[in-house]
């Protein structure tokens, strides 16, 4: 059985604080000698590895939209030999899409529910008092959810806490803790979240910053205390085969959009992961017999892309045996090539005729559902994933990969493209669904 206890960190909106809280309360648990096992709520890969940075346990995304009911609950196993489960949320605690997925609509809620991981509220005060009282009970009794207590955060001064407190009391809702308003320990973001872990400067002193603010300012046994679980039976449920025995996966600043728990489902299904650089000009394995490109940031590192040219010509050459897959930012980087922010062509590796521009940037972010289309190279079921881009394509004269659609099942142009052996998509696999 797994009888972890759990709490579910969330927020009325996006932007109030949770991630810092979060970052801060692993550390101290970490400090205490807890194993604490992090999770992040959503389709998310940039804050699990900083909740890994934190706790220094490897965090895995829970999404009751984008995964199956098993792939959550394989994700929840690897917490048996922890003390203590974290889940951060995402956006508003309510916040999901409109039609049901393959468990439900995405929201942090919907998680804290199936679990029994009470809720605590980060709430970001600014420009407010007594009516923080209302948010927090509205939050509380929308629906019948596990409610712990909320964190008040970006207080200014002693009065404007009392003031907070009254209303806070009047509504029934208990305070937990009070974080002082701190502008000068901000994480630096770019336009798909928080700058990433290894180009932090500093992180692990911000970190301690973090960790020494929640130490001082809440009530950190009390909120240890409240941490609840419904227990399940462990039974490890099978899911999608691996897409080869011996998988070349690109890894790098570049290409560093990957979900854990897809690599170690491979990883236990007897998959060998072989990992290579096309920023360091690495070639893949050459016995590999599927070559995966995740997402990232491929735009931030076009010159050394472009002038990559071992690595383009072991792929060219591997194409004709072994097939290639590419998502958002490696699919960019499979075609013939790149326009960038001032609209300079860069050229990529040619495998695809894809071409993508960040000149004019526009933002396609969603929920994805994949179904094959008949002369597809993927024979797959459907599949669940996520898009978060700003890029725009200009030509795409390859077979069409996919019929996609969104959360609301309203079809979208991005259907990602085949050729030969090599194929791409702009969305990130999640899960298999039926």
């Amino acid at each position: 059985m797994i009888d972890v206890p759990g709490l579910t960190i969330s927020a009325p909106s996006s932007g109030s604080g949770k991630t810092t809280f979060t970052l801060g309360l692993l550390r101290v648990f970490k400090n205490k000698g807890l194993k604490v096992q992090p999770y992040k709520n959503g389709p998310d890969y940039i804050d699990p590895t900083f909740h890994e940075f934190a706790s220094g346990r490897q965090s895995y995304n829970l999404d009751t939209w984008g995964m199956n009911e098993g792939m959550v609950k394989n994700n929840i196993h690897i917490a048996q030999s922890a003390d203590l489960i974290i889940n951060e949320g995402s956006m508003g605690l309510y916040d999901g899409v409109s039609h049901k997925g393959a468990m439900g609509y995405g929201s942090t809620a919907e998680i804290a529910k199936k679990f029994g991981w009470p809720i605590i509220l980060v709430i970001d005060t600014s420009g407010q008092a007594q009516s923080a009282g209302a948010t927090a009970m509205g939050f509380a009794k929308y629906q019948n959810i596990p409610f712990g207590g909320v964190i008040l955060n970006n207080v200014a001064s002693l009065r404007h806490e009392r003031l907070i407190k009254i209303g806070m009391k009047n509504s029934g809702v208990r305070v937990l803790g009070s974080l002082p308003r701190q502008k000068e320990i901000s994480m630096p973001e770019r336009h798909l979240g928080l700058v990433q872990v290894n180009e932090q400067e500093q992180l692990e002193e911000k970190i301690k910053t973090f960790a020494n603010l929640v130490e001082n300012n809440t009530e950190v046994l009390e909120i240890y205390k409240l941490a609840r679980n419904r227990s399940f039976p462990i039974k490890k449920n099978k899911q999608s085969k691996p897409p080869g025995q011996r998988i070349a996966v690109a890894k790098d600043e570049a290409f560093s959009f990957i979900y854990p728990h897809v690599i170690n489902e491979w990883r236990e299904q007897g998959a060998e992961i072989i990992n290579f650089s096309p920023l360091n000009n690495e070639s893949p394995e050459k016995n590999a017999d599927f070559i995966w490109f995740p997402g990232g940031y491929p735009e931030l590192h076009l010159k050394k892309i472009s002038n990559a040219h071992n690595t383009k010509k072991s792929l060219k050459k591997l194409s004709k045996k072994v097939r290639i897959h590419g998502e958002c930012g490696g699919y960019m980087v499979l075609g013939r090539g790149l326009v960038d922010q001032k609209g300079k062509f860069h050229e990529m590796f040619g495998l695809l005729g894809l071409v993508t521009s960040f000149e004019k940037k526009k933002l396609h972010l969603g929920y994805r559902l994949a179904k094959p289309k008949y002369n597809s190279i993927n024979k797959s079921k459907s599949l669940r994933g996520h898009e978060f881009h700003y890029s725009t394509i200009l030509d795409q004269p390859d077979n069409e990969l996919y019929e996609v659609f969104d959360a609301n099942n309203i079809k979208v142009n991005e259907t990602g493209s085949f050729r030969n052996k090599v194929s791409g998509t702009f969305f990130h696999y999640l899960s298999e669904c039926k």
